[in-house]
């Protein structure tokens, strides 16, 4: 059964596509999500305002674990941008840079997997709860993408830090 959409709830979904479309831009045009860069800065600011208006939709009337799991997702992203700006973590600050933002990414597809594969098609969903096989092997498929797009970009920061070791 699927749930009514509310006017908010347009609001958000239309909000929640900006972050996806400006971290998908990111990671084709500069091979991550780099807050230094415009579409970067579009991500954060665009994951921020998607968590904000999630408080205002909810279908059990009240605080949910789907509001507290946005939170933990904007905490990932928040600490991928700062991790480069913190010298202590020495020289693993690229690669939980790029972990957190790209992890971020990753956590973002689990509400937006689970809402999309519950409601449409409208006229017979093709999930009927969060955890039916179809959207849990959606997940796995996201995964996959994460990981063999974290090593790449393990290997990229790799390469760049070697080729400057050299010069």
């Amino acid at each position: 059964m699927t749930h009514p959409i509310s006017s908010l709830g347009a609001i958000h979904t239309v909000i929640s596509l900006i972050p996806v479309i400006a971290g998908a831009y990111s990671f084709i045009r500069y091979d991550k999500i780099d807050p230094k860069t415009p579409a970067g800065s579009l991500y954060l600011i665009s994951l921020t305002l998607t968590v904000a208006t999630s408080f205002g939709v909810s279908s059990t009337g009240g605080l949910n674990a789907g509001h507290a799991f946005g939170l933990f997702v904007l905490l990932v992203a928040y600490a991928g941008a700062w991790a480069p700006k913190m010298s202590f973590l020495g020289r693993a600050r690229p690669y939980l840079g790029a972990f957190g933002l790209s992890f971020s990414f990753l956590l973002s597809f689990v509400p937006a997997t689970n809402e999309t594969l519950t409601r449409l098609p409208l006229s017979h969903p093709l999930a009927d709860h969060p955890m039916a096989p179809v959207v849990l092997n959606t997940l796995v498929v996201w995964l996959g993408f994460f990981i063999v797009g974290f090593v790449a970009q393990c290997r990229q920061i790799y390469s760049r830090n070697k080729a400057l070791v050299q010069t």
